[in-house]
């Protein structure tokens, strides 16, 4: 009887186990389906597209962050009233900065959308830092 019980608790365990590694693997599954949709449809924007598909010039990009964000990030970048972009690209991916940079949507930073070439060099001088 005792035995019987313990074979039960066994079986009852082992099925608990193979339930939530089910679950485990399906909540997995749905995370990464949302990343990668993410990801489609961020860089399926045009204008995402189209300044990804440029080579930018890091010292026309440079010339540009001077002359845009410098007076908040800091001449180099270091911060002042914005944050310190040294290594922004550690963390963010090239379509993130892509929409930091024109959505306008972390305030006090303006909504600003450059011309693709402007974008893919300002783009290219901040992968740099």
């Amino acid at each position: 009887m005792a035995q019987e019980t313990l074979d039960e608790q066994t079986e009852d365990l082992s099925s608990l186990l193979k339930k939530a590694a089910l679950i485990a693997v399906a909540l997995v599954t749905a995370v990464v389906l949302s990343v990668v949709a993410v990801r489609y449809s961020q860089a399926s924007d045009p204008y995402v597209h189209q300044v990804l598909s440029m080579e930018g010039n890091g010292t026309r990009g440079e010339a540009i962050f001077r002359m845009n964000c410098a007076v908040c990030h800091g001449i180099e970048a270091t911060g002042e009233v914005g944050p310190k972009l040294l290594g922004v690209s550690d963390h963010k991916t090239k379509v993130g900065l892509i929409k930091q940079v024109i959505s306008g949507q972390t305030p006090p930073m303006p909504q600003f959308q450059p011309e693709p070439q402007d974008m893919a060099d300002l783009l290219n001088y901040l992968e740099r830092l």
